[in-house]
């Protein structure tokens, strides 16, 4: 099993030693011969940026971008497990303190905001968890 992941990329813009690659993001089925007749194939373009001396690629490079499997599992954790685990035990603890479950999976629910609030304010610190290379395609 490889350790890398990669995306064939083209640099879309330079700034401040950060360099912008835009990548299309396929799903398996996008490759598909029968994707015309299946409604769940689809590709997005995304932005990814990169800290790197920006000397070393002009805009249109086409380049490769790479992270690593043990980054796509941390941001698995944080995205999906760590809110799922946050919400059941919340409403597990809520559920004994109120006797409307309605209302006790209400506030569970909302225990979420400030969660992606945090999130949103300690993007600094996972831009720095989940930073990205680039590689000139040959």
């Amino acid at each position: 099993m490889t350790k890398e992941i990669q995306h064939a990329g083209t640099v879309e813009n330079i700034e401040n030693g950060k360099v912008f690659v835009q990548i299309i993001q396929t799903t398996a089925c996008a490759s598909c011969s029968a994707k015309g007749m299946c409604s769940s194939a689809e590709s997005k373009e995304k932005i990814i940026e990169v800290n790197c001396p920006s000397d070393n690629y002009q805009i249109g490079d086409r380049v490769w971008v790479t992270g690593t499997v043990s980054m796509g599992m941390q941001a698995v954790l944080w995205a999906f497990v760590f809110p799922f685990f946050l919400v059941v035990i919340s409403l597990f603890a809520l559920t004994s303190w109120i006797n409307n479950e309605l209302i006790a999976a209400l506030i569970a629910l909302g225990t979420l905001v400030p969660y992606y609030i945090w999130l949103w304010f300690n993007q600094s610190f996972m831009k720095n968890k989940f930073s990205f290379t680039i590689k000139p395609i040959n």
